[in-house]
């Protein structure tokens, strides 16, 4: 493990920890003038992602690739980039109907790390190995190891671990050629610049890294037809939200009045996607099921299946 001294010199090098003197006065300031200055460094965080999107269309298709085979989605970070990866993780099994096992959040330290800081955990590349060993990781499975200054250990033990299986890797940080990168298949390097307050990463680097999460599972997802357009159909509507919900989508999609919709949901259990088939498509409820297993649940497909005279 390096010493206090090195990586006060490893600090010293990244972007993502300069010191700005021409902030150093910003305590002093009005409120407003401060929300102002915030606000303004956030705009850049954008166009270094969009400086990465050739790289990043080229990892999402890799990714949706093994997940159509069976493999997961599996994010690792410590820290605020652990916490971005837990969120996006958690977010998917209520947008796009994906098992929880499908796409996984690892943060160093365990679950009680999203809410207090771990000692040492994110020191620990073999503590990646052993978080990636317990899932079972295999070669259809993707695993994005998150870092804004791209060399925190347990991140790069974790795309190290990929590699040695079989799996896809991806390095999501926020400095120019990275240790992270360099051990990643697919480096996503996203310079934002230095922060407003020095070395809090939390900051413009993690927006950053939300915005390529957001990417990355939004257009997976996509690409696995978890989408109909951009309506979520792949739905199924447990409670009053989502009922309220899962209609008005099935509505956006047929045009068809609400007694035939009511009538489609409950023929396929609340099941979006199929009642936006049933209504598209002309099938029965059961046909609707078969056709959306023969498409691995692309809806477009299933309807050209469906109607072939029209589609």
């Amino acid at each position: 493990m390096p010493s206090t001294s090195d990586l006060r010199e490893q600090l010293n090098t990244l972007t993502t920890e300069a010191f700005r003197p021409e902030l150093a006065d910003i305590d002093r300031l009005p409120t407003y003038d401060l929300a102002r200055i915030m606000n303004a460094e956030d705009t850049a965080v954008p166009t270094a992602v969009a400086a990465q999107l050739p790289r990043i269309a080229t990892a999402i298709d890799a990714i949706a690739e093994r997940m159509a085979r069976g493999g997961r989605l599996i994010y690792a970070g410590a820290g605020t980039a652990g916490r971005m990866g837990v969120l996006d993780a958690s977010e998917c099994p209520p947008t796009f109907n994906t098992d929880p096992g499908q796409v996984v959040g690892l943060i160093a330290g365990g679950p009680s790390a999203m809410v207090k800081a771990v000692e040492g955990a994110e020191d620990s590349a073999a503590l990646a190995v052993e978080d990636l060993t317990a899932l079972g990781l295999s070669a259809d499975d993707t695993v994005i190891g998150i870092s804004a200054s791209g060399r925190t250990p347990y991140a790069i033990g974790a795309v190290e671990f990929a590699r040695t299986r079989g799996a896809l890797s991806v390095g999501l940080s926020c400095n120019a050629d990275s240790a992270l990168g360099a051990a990643a298949e697919h480096p996503i390097e996203v310079v934002v610049g230095p922060e407003l307050l020095t070395g809090s990463t939390r900051l413009k680097a993690g927006t950053a890294q939300k915005l390529v999460l957001n990417l990355i599972s939004t257009i997976t997802m996509i690409r696995l037809g978890k989408t109909y357009g951009n309506l979520m159909v792949d739905l199924r509507a447990s409670n009053e939200k989502l009922r309220a919900r899962s209609r008005r989508i099935v509505a956006l999609a047929t045009g068809a009045p609400d007694e035939e919709i009511e009538a489609a949901l409950t023929a396929t259990d609340g099941e979006v996607k199929h009642a936006v088939l049933v209504l598209l498509g002309g099938v029965d409820a059961p046909a609707a099921a078969a056709l959306l297993t023969a498409s691995r649940g692309h809806l477009r497909e299933a309807l050209a299946a469906a109607r072939p005279a029209t589609a």
